[in-house]
């Protein structure tokens, strides 16, 4: 039996009890425009009670006229929240939703299957443990199917529910069935996904939701979507030691400095030695100070104060890190991106790269595009709407990394226009080591800086000098109210 054929009926695992003391299961919805995400995840809610009686008699009003004769609720009334998502019967923005069972609770995004937009799809794609990515049973695999699939890859999620659904509309065809998981397994067979479960449902039915759907479908004897969710596995918040991006620095007397933000990666004890990235500092931890007050250790997802031994310069964006494990501080990388705007990455253009709360100046060299149908790589010189590709990044002041694969937070980043100030693109980083020989740069290699405070007509009277005239791009404005206007400020 082939591989693709083994992944219909892959053993599955029953969930292990007690699993109730880890944080909720996060997965998310994906696949092609119309494939029912909406309306399968409605029903998983519908079937677990999760759905409040005030909205129960709601769902019937609006559902039984629209399911086919059913007499059934709308289940996908119960994500699509949005306006002009009722109207149009599409999924736009991503719906968070939270349930529970006997055995462990769950954070669920429903995902938007329209290309226009795959960046909400990337968005809620990148905290899951798990992904469901569905297949209408009438259509197959589309180009958004694989392309939502490669995405679901790259965020590093390793097990994947593959839900054909609407097996209905085929008279619950077995051979259509099977042809489908054969060609996803055949599509995704050199992807790093651990696990890979095909079921067949139908979301309106309910069959193979909650409850097995034997009395149409006696061939299949394997997991409904509530089992597969209930035995898949937490993901590990990282492998590289402690990790905190400074997102303010609290100094509410002249007797208190502390550094706030999310613990990203790891774990941290009063007594640790840390580094502060980029500069190389090295403090050790003073205090852990939260909302409910002191404490000596935290965990990833903890949001602390943290007070260091000795005063440092620390600001907004910069790293506090476990010394042993310090992250690499770079100025070239290579990464991964998706395209999320109609207009392509330019390797002209001076982009923000926000990555946790660093935001700095970074150019873009296109290396490879990836061909969806094969999933062959390349060389390519533009990426555009939608394309996922590989670039190597420039950064013009240092920066913090890890390997998105090592950690997901200090491994991501955005990419921001200057001009529009659209996120032109998300990206994963594969590789942030330094490179072999590679020195700092000399203080004399760096590009200096000069603020200049001045009456807003001189500022424009001096940006029009002919010395400034070609160099627009790399000029900062700060109004006299302290608003930050950036390059793309018109003096």
């Amino acid at each position: 039996m082939s591989a693709a054929s083994n992944l219909a009926t892959t053993p599955f695992i029953a969930p292990v009890a007690a699993t109730r003391a880890t944080r909720p299961l996060r997965f998310i919805t994906c696949g092609n425009v119309d494939d029912g995400k909406s309306t399968l995840i409605g029903r998983l809610l519908w079937d677990t009670k999760m759905v409040m009686s005030d909205h129960v008699a709601g769902l019937y009003k609006n559902g039984s006229n629209d399911n086919d004769g059913l007499n059934l609720p709308d289940f996908s009334l119960l994500l699509d929240g949005l306006q002009a998502e009722r109207e149009q019967g599409i999924t736009i923005d991503v719906a968070y939703r939270y349930f529970s069972t006997a055995n462990r609770s769950y954070i669920v995004a429903d995902t938007p299957g329209h290309e226009q937009y795959t960046g909400n799809m990337a968005t809620g794609a990148s905290t899951a443990d798990l992904a469901i990515i569905l297949v209408d049973a009438r259509a197959g695999l589309q180009e958004q199917t694989r392309r939502h699939t490669m995405i679901v890859s790259l965020m590093g999620i390793r097990q994947v529910v593959l839900v054909v659904n609407k097996m209905d509309l085929v008279a619950y065809d077995r051979h259509a069935f099977q042809a489908i998981a054969d060609a996803f397994g055949a599509f995704t067979k050199d992807l790093p996904l651990d696990q890979v479960t095909a079921i067949p449902t139908s979301a309106p039915q309910g069959e193979n939701v909650t409850v097995p759907g034997s009395a149409h479908m006696p061939w299949y004897n394997g997991p409904t979507l509530l089992d597969a969710l209930e035995g898949a596995e937490v993901q590990d918040d990282g492998h590289t030691g402690f990790r905190l991006s400074v997102q303010r620095v609290a100094r509410p007397d002249e007797s208190f400095r502390g550094y706030q933000g999310t613990v990203s990666g790891g774990a941290v004890a009063v007594g640790d030695a840390v580094t502060i990235a980029p500069q190389g500092l090295d403090a050790k931890i003073a205090r852990i100070v939260t909302f409910d007050g002191d404490r000596s250790s935290a965990a990833p997802g903890d949001a602390i104060t943290l007070v260091l031994d000795r005063n440092i310069d620390i600001a907004r964006g910069d790293m506090i890190a476990a010394k042993a494990s310090a992250p690499t501080r770079v100025q070239e990388v290579n990464a991964d991106v998706v395209v999320l705007t109609a207009q392509s990455l330019n390797p002209e253009t001076r982009y923000w790269l926000k990555s946790g709360s660093r935001r700095q100046r970074a150019r873009i060299t296109p290396q490879s595009a990836l061909n969806l149908q094969d999933l062959t790589w390349s060389s390519a010189q533009t990426l555009h709407h939608n394309a996922i590709g590989r670039i190597t990044l420039h950064l013009e002041d240092d920066g913090v990394f890890d390997p998105y694969a090592h950690n997901r937070a200090t491994g991501s980043f955005v990419l921001i226009d200057p001009d529009t100030l659209n996120t032109v693109a998300g990206g994963m980083v594969v590789e942030a080591e330094a490179k072999p020989g590679a020195t700092p740069r000399r203080s004399e290699d760096t590009k200096e800086t000069v603020t200049l405070t001045l009456p807003l007509d001189l500022a424009q009277e001096l940006v029009r000098h002919d010395v400034l005239a070609n160099r627009l791009d790399e000029v900062e404005v700060l109004e006299t109210n302290r608003r930050r206007l950036g390059p793309e400020a018109q003096l």
